[in-house]
């Protein structure tokens, strides 16, 4: 059964809590147990992972080849500087893809460019939750197509 990793990054811990008016109010565990039962009914296994720390996101990365078969990430912060992440992604050959909930292109200026966008497959951001579903809706249509 295809296998996918879904990493959250910083802060993300405090979803539902932190800036509902951007980030909705949907906590990280309802999205999980969300993206849970999606990989259950479309035959994917799926580990997750968060972690405020930069390092442990990339140790993960670098652990997935010959475990996982796709990437979802949704990097928080780290999307726009982490040169670190960005390396362990393309290091790796995994196909991946970015997930944001806020539309990042409409925010800040510092927040609307990506590093990790040049190594992954595509990214979804601005739907909110739905942006993970979204994005496993799209690895499992990338793995059916793999096999």
């Amino acid at each position: 059964m295809p296998r996918v990793l879904v990493l959250h990054g910083p802060n993300l811990n405090l979803l539902g809590q932190r800036e509902p008016e951007i980030y909705g109010d949907v906590s990280l565990e309802k999205i999980n147990q969300s993206l849970q039962a999606l990989a259950a009914d479309a035959e994917l296994e799926i580990e997750i992972l968060q972690s405020n720390y930069e390092g442990v996101l990339i140790e993960a990365i670098h652990q997935a080849p010959g475990r996982v078969d796709f990437i979802l990430i949704n990097p928080g912060a780290l999307s726009h500087y982490s040169y670190a992440l960005r390396d362990a992604l393309k290091a790796v050959n995994l196909p991946a893809i970015e997930i944001h909930l806020s539309n990042i292109y409409a925010r800040e200026e510092f927040r609307q460019y990506s590093v990790i966008a040049p190594v992954v497959r595509g990214q979804i951001s601005g739907l909110g939750a739905e942006s993970y579903f979204l994005g496993l809706e799209a690895a499992r249509r990338w793995l059916q197509k793999a096999q």
